[in-house]
Order: structure tokens, then sequence, then C-alpha cells
């Protein structure tokens, strides 16, 4: 018995009729494809798992604009 009732020599048949429809050109270029596919979305969840959210630091700069506009700088008291 192979995966889910599925023999061996049914997988194999299967396997060959896909090499004969699209050849093993086609078959290499779309395993090559999804393998970059795979190795692009690894490095963008861990690039993006090490980067800070740059929505937070955003925030945190119009949060420190909006409170110097609120309160008067140093330089604004010295002035008066």
């Amino acid at each position: 018995m192979g995966f889910g009732g599925i023999s061996i020599w049914q997988l194999l048949i299967v396997l060959a009729i896909i090499v004969l429809l699209f050849g093993t050109k086609k078959l290499r270029n779309i395993g090559g494809d999804l393998g970059n596919a795979v190795k692009g979305f690894k490095k963008a969840v861990s690039d993006d798992d090490n980067k800070p959210d740059a929505k937070s630091d955003d925030a945190k700069i119009s949060e420190s604009k909006q409170q110097a506009e609120e309160n008067p700088s140093q330089k604004d008291k010295d002035k008066v």
C-alpha cells in the first residue's frame, strides 16, 4: 500500500505521463522556479523577523513631533 490507497505503481504511471506531457526540461525549470520562490519566501520571513516594524517607527516619529508642537522647546523659552 502506498499513500492513501495509491500504490507505488500507480504513482510511477502518473509520473511517467507527466514527464511525457511536459518533458524533463520544463519540469526542471518549474522545479527550479518553485525552489527559488520558497527560498525567497523564507528569506523575506526571516528578514521581517529581524527587522523592526516600520510602522511603529513612523508612529514614534509622528508622536514626538506632536509632543514638540504641544510643548515648546527650551530654545523657545530662552527667547522669551
